[in-house]
């Protein structure tokens, strides 16, 4: 936002020009980004933290400066003294009407209140007899420097108070108020309301409105209504200055789509005690500039207080907290120039009540004022010490493992990522890999259908991101992420870990970076096939490394996996039995369904079953110094029979010197009867006290491998 540091002025002195000035203001809190312009057109472009609404304005940055250098700041009371006898407002005669809620006695314009928790306070004027025209130049300046548009002296007058103290007031045609009252109501459902901008809204039950007699004429602490506005034809002005319920402004604000500058500062906390001042504030510019005379005196209806609890203060909780011994003086003095009052408490002394100006909503416990304090004595003023602490870090159970997965995937080149832990009802039931019985955790108030429950697998979100990536021309992803999925299990909410592994065809090594998504219905080319079997594999083998780290006498495989996988091209990895993984290319359908303009490979690790293994003790040994022997096998099995049997089967045989057995080769078709297939595999001996000779050792052990596979049914091709 905009501010002048001329109008600053006109509230307090500072010895110091405008850039120091703007240094010392980013110092505390109150940053001034930038400056343009020059002399009275100088502006300070300032970023102010939505936790100070009292610093929005000008008087709010002059009360800060008046802190910081200890110089006196102009108290707006004042202002009101300077009307003439005959226009004096009822505030500096301390005569104005204040009621404890309800409606007002015979007032000039009486004010009800049908909502007093959501409009405390509600405070009102009325001039007669005014002219409406356009604003004094000095007016209509300091407006148009802060992108503020003159209108006439009556709306104007509202402006300059919000900018100048930070008070959002409005003014309505009196003439104009059917009934001539005002009433603070909830809306009907469906009745209408057309706002200044312009745009008929429909309301409902929820929206919070000011009303005459017949209907709403503004949108409360959001925008006026357009058929009560200030017109050249206007003689008769009723001044509005009300305290709004900050979470009513905001719901409503969001649900017309309306953020105007009243609704930023009442939605974020108005000073309750500006209601009287504004509201004569914007009454003494009217009169000054289109005359006219004030009708009655001010009405102010309370319908609540506001006063905020009294803050004890310790100061030992503040020498704590900043580190260092600041005298309790320098303490009082800070709080005191930020408008704090502190009366000491206890018999033993070093502890204060403090009592929280009007305008620090913000203010709530001790550590706010302990900030107050180190903020005005200044942060470049402590000395630079490490807190304290003893003990040390201590990891969590599964922080080694969790390492060790992380390291593998990165080393892999895979990049971590982090999705929503929001998902659809959709994709919760498509996805899930909960246990039996278990159901989804249904989120209280959802942003939408998309993100409506909490997911339960990590597969949706790892799709989004690799579909953003694709839709975005990167071809060559290759994302992990591992995070904890949500279910309700016997009514009780479990979270279990769980990692997910994700990879475009061309990023998995081996792979080409033919993009297209295969299609089930139609046989697949033979180059097709082949790319796409080989990047399997490949992936296949970042699983396996992913799980090296763990112990576990017996990693295998089999083909149970959930339906959003390939059938032809995904496995579930099992670590002595006990299933820890599945894997493999999503089906194409589901791809096509998600737009996916790539085939991608999915992999779910089950970290609770994974880690429950426990990590490999690290081991060396030295290299082996004899040379070893493969030997090639080449069979043919019926389709029914899978690799893993045939590993099985040749383990079991407890050759020492067998060091690996894997498959080279698959062939189907030719001389190759329908069902069946050839497959070649490889044994690879080795001892590490001799060298394997062919006639003693290794011709016995290729005959054991034949016979173990002969008995699953396989046939030895020669």
């Amino acid at each position: 936002m905009k501010l002048s540091p001329q109008w600053i002025r006109e509230f307090v002195d500072p010895a110091v020009d405008d850039h120091r000035l703007a240094e010392d203001l980013t110092s505390v809190g109150i940053a001034v980004e930038g400056i343009s312009g020059s002399g009275p057109d100088t502006v300070f472009e300032m970023e102010i933290g939505t936790n100070r609404p009292d610093a929005m304005n000008h008087y709010g940055v002059a009360r800060e400066a008046a802190a910081i250098y200890e110089v006196p700041l102009k108290q707006l009371s004042a202002l009101s003294d300077q009307l003439p006898a005959n226009k004096q407002t009822s505030a500096a005669k301390a005569a104005h009407h204040s009621f404890s809620g309800g409606t007002t006695e015979v007032v000039p314009f009486p004010i009800i209140l049908e909502e007093p928790e959501l409009c405390p306070r509600f405070t009102a004027r009325v001039i007669r007899g005014t002219r409406i025209q356009p604003s004094q130049e000095k007016i209509a300046n300091r407006l148009r420097l802060l992108d503020q548009r003159p209108i006439s002296n009556a709306v104007d007058a509202t402006n300059y108070v919000l900018w100048e103290i930070g008070k959002p007031t409005h003014v309505y045609d009196q003439d104009l108020l059917a009934g001539g009252k005002l009433i603070v109501r909830k809306a009907r459902d469906g009745e209408k309301l057309k706002t200044l901008d312009g745009v008929e809204r429909t309301l409902t039950s929820e929206d919070l409105v000011v009303a005459d007699a017949k209907r709403p004429v503004g949108l409360a602490g959001v925008m006026g209504g357009y058929d009560s506005m200030i017109t050249e034809k206007t003689k008769n002005i009723v001044i509005e200055s009300a305290w709004w319920d900050p979470a009513t402004v905001r719901k409503m604000s969001r649900r017309h789509g309306l953020h105007t500058d009243a609704s930023h500062r009442f939605e974020r906390g108005a000073d309750f005690e500006s209601t009287v001042v504004s509201c004569d504030l914007v009454a003494e510019m009217i009169l000054e500039s289109g005359g006219g005379e004030l009708h009655g005196d001010l009405v102010d209806v309370v319908a609540r207080k506001m006063d905020q609890a009294l803050i004890v203060l310790r100061v030992a909780e503040v020498w704590r907290i900043l580190g260092s011994k600041l005298k309790e003086a320098e303490m009082l003095r800070i709080l005191k120039r930020l408008g704090f009052e502190c009366v000491p408490a206890g018999l033993t002394g070093g502890q204060f009540d403090v009592k929280v100006p009007s305008w620090r909503l913000d203010v709530e416990r001790e550590i706010d004022l302990i900030e107050e304090i180190a903020r005005l004595h200044g942060y470049d003023k402590f000395e630079n010490t490490l807190p304290a602490y003893s003990g040390a870090v201590v990891e969590l159970p599964h922080a080694a493992a969790d390492a060790a997965v992380r390291k593998r995937a990165l080393a892999l080149g895979y990049n971590e990522a982090i999705s929503l832990t929001f998902i659809s009802h959709a994709d919760a039931e498509k996805f899930s890999v909960s246990a039996a019985g278990a159901k989804v955790l249904e989120l209280e108030n959802p942003q939408s259908e998309e993100a409506s429950v909490m997911r339960t697998s990590l597969v949706p979100g790892m799709l989004d991101m690799l579909a953003w990536n694709l839709n975005r021309d990167s071809e060559d992803v290759r994302l992990f992420e591992m995070a904890q999925v949500y279910e309700l299990v016997d009514g009780a909410r479990a979270e279990p870990r769980r990692a997910c592994l994700g990879a475009t065809l061309a990023a998995v090594k081996g792979s080409t970076p033919a993009g297209a998504i295969l299609d089930l219905s139609k046989e697949p080319t033979k180059g097709e096939h082949a790319a796409a079997t080989e990047a399997f594999r490949a992936f296949k083998g970042d699983v396996e490394n992913l799980l090296g780290p763990f112990a576990g006498e017996d990693l295998s495989f089999d083909r149970q996996t959930a339906e959003y996988f390939h059938p032809g091209r995904s496995a579930r990895a099992l670590l002595d039995g006990a299933p820890v993984a599945q894997f493999g290319q999503i089906h194409p359908d589901v791809a096509g369904a998600r737009k996916l303009r790539q085939d991608v490979f999915l992999a779910e690790l089950d970290l609770e079953n994974l880690y429950r293994h426990g990590l490999r003790e690290p081991l060396s040994a030295p290299l082996p110094k004899y040379p070893a022997v493969e030997r090639d096998f080449s069979f043919i099995f019926a389709d029914a029979i899978s690799f893993e049997e045939m590993r099985k089967a040749v383990m079991e045989l407890g050759l020492s010197a067998l060091r690996s057995f894997s498959p080279v080769e698959i062939f189907r078709g030719g001389s190759i009867e329908p069902g069946h297939y050839s497959i070649l595999l490889r044994a690879k001996l080795q001892s590490a006290e001799e060298t394997l000779r062919d006639d003693v050792q290794v011709v016995g052990w290729s005959a054991k491998i034949v016979a173990a596979l002969q008995e699953l049914g396989g046939t030895q091709r020669v």
